[in-house]
Parts: C-alpha cells; structure tokens; sequence
C-alpha cells in the first residue's frame, strides 16, 4: 500500500491507499518540533488498531506547505518504512501541468495536487474550492493548467479572530444556524449567521466573479472537512471530493512507477 502524506498549516493527514481507494485515515496537528520517532509511534498504534502492520507500507509519498515539517517525515519513511519519501513537485513527481501564474515556484503542494487530481476525475475548466487553514479557489482551465486562484481566510480563522478580537463574544461551533432567518434574536445567532452566511455568501460571490471572468462553462469541485457543512445551503458547488489531495498524491505516485 502506499502511504499518502499531506502536511497543511493546520493538520498533517496520513493515509493509506491501494489501487487508488482509500482505506484508512489519520490527522494529527502540525507540529515542525514532531520527530520522525514521534510520528511512528502514533502511527503504528493506529495502523494496529486498523488490523495493519508498518510492513504493509511499500511507498510514501509527501505534500507539505509547511517546509519545516518536511524533514521528519522524510525521516519516517526512511526509518520505519525502510523507502524514500518521494516530495510532490520535485523529481520524479513532478507536477506535469503548466503553472500559468507569476510565481510559479510560490504555488503551494496542495493546491497544484488538488488541479492534479480534479483535472483526471473531471472534464473541463474548473474551480477547486479547498476548505482548510485559508479557503482557496484554483481555476484550472481545460488543459489542466493551472491558471491561478483566490486565497481567503479559512472559516475557523475568521471564527478565531472575531472571538479574539471581541471580548464578550464567546466561542461558537460552526455549524448552520438553527433557522433560516438572518435576524438573530441573541448574539449566539446572530454570530452563527454572521459566519455561515457570510461565507456562503463569499463563496458564491468570488464563485460567479470567477466564472464571469473564464467566460465559459466551469464546474466548481470543494474538497476539505467542511465542503459538506456549506452544501447543506447552497448549489454552487457541482461536486464534492472528500479525499481530492489524496487521490492526487496516488495518482502522481502511480505516473512516477508507470514511467
């Protein structure tokens, strides 16, 4: 099986993958400080409660926004799973798709993987709304190339900040507001309105400005944990991919042993 590896700012997310389906999943919170040994003791108390051994793993490969975590999880799987971490982006997965933007190399792993994986599952120009630390739209056009994007700051960013920021406003769960009226009657509701429609309302304004602006047919894919939360109160989105990040690192894992 190979073993899937997505550092992001907020989560790493370590999964297993055979014949490009998922079987198992873990996150654990970003921390550069983590050791490689660390790592594979959580790891291996999670494999063995999924009924796997370390043993099973015959490939790792890694997409990381954070360059200080890097290098442990390299380590991982050079220590406890006796391969090199093959790194998305650089040889011999590179990315294979032209990155149409000023700054190429600022493009961050996630995010080219995720045009990567939503190019092979869908057809056309597209944009991919990724729902993590920062909510990020990708516009990729027919191609697969990558075209460049929106970055926003994530719900919980906005949430934390908000809370921070207001000392009598208390923390809140983000979820859909009890009723579809966006006149709250306490300031518990009114702060579930303020941030649920409010952020639909961003993503379906930046949607139809992105759409405006290719000027032809676009599907909008989410992915991320809480793609799902949003559709509940909006037809934006055309599709859902849960695990679109992982998908692209299999897939580019698969093209590098194809070759």
């Amino acid at each position: 099986m190979l073993l899937a590896i997505d550092a992001g700012n907020t989560n790493v997310v370590f999964a297993l993958v055979e014949d490009g389906t998922v079987r198992a999943r873990w996150r654990i919170a970003t921390d550069p400080r983590r050791t490689a040994d660390e790592y594979a003791v959580w790891l291996s108390q999670l494999l063995a409660l999924e009924g796997y051994d370390r043993s099973i793993v015959e490939g790792v490969i890694v997409a990381t926004v954070v360059p200080r975590a890097l290098h442990n999880l390299q380590v991982l799987s050079s220590k406890y799973f006796r391969t090199e971490a093959l790194i998305a982006g650089r040889a011999p997965v590179e990315w294979g798709i032209a990155i149409d933007v000023d700054e190429p190399a600022s493009l961050g792993a996630d995010r080219a993987v995720n045009t990567i994986a939503a190019h092979a599952l869908h057809a056309g120009d597209l944009i991919v709304i990724d729902f993590g630390t920062a909510t990020t739209f990708d516009v990729s056009d027919y191609s697969g190339a990558y075209k460049g994007g929106i970055i926003a700051p994530g719900i919980n960013l906005s949430l934390d900040a908000l809370v921070t920021a207001a000392a009598k406003l208390p923390r809140i769960a983000i979820e859909a507001p009890a009723t579809a009226s966006v006149v709250g009657r306490n300031t518990v509701d009114q702060m579930h309105i303020g941030i649920y429609w409010g952020y639909i309302a961003m993503i379906e304004g930046l949607v139809a400005r992105l759409k405006a602006e290719v000027g032809r047919p676009v599907k909008v894919i989410a992915t991320g944990g809480l793609a799902d939360l949003f559709r509940q109160h909006t037809i934006v989105f055309d599709a859902i991919e849960p695990d679109l990040t992982i998908q692209g690192l299999a897939m580019m894992w698969d093209k590098a042993h194809i070759r």
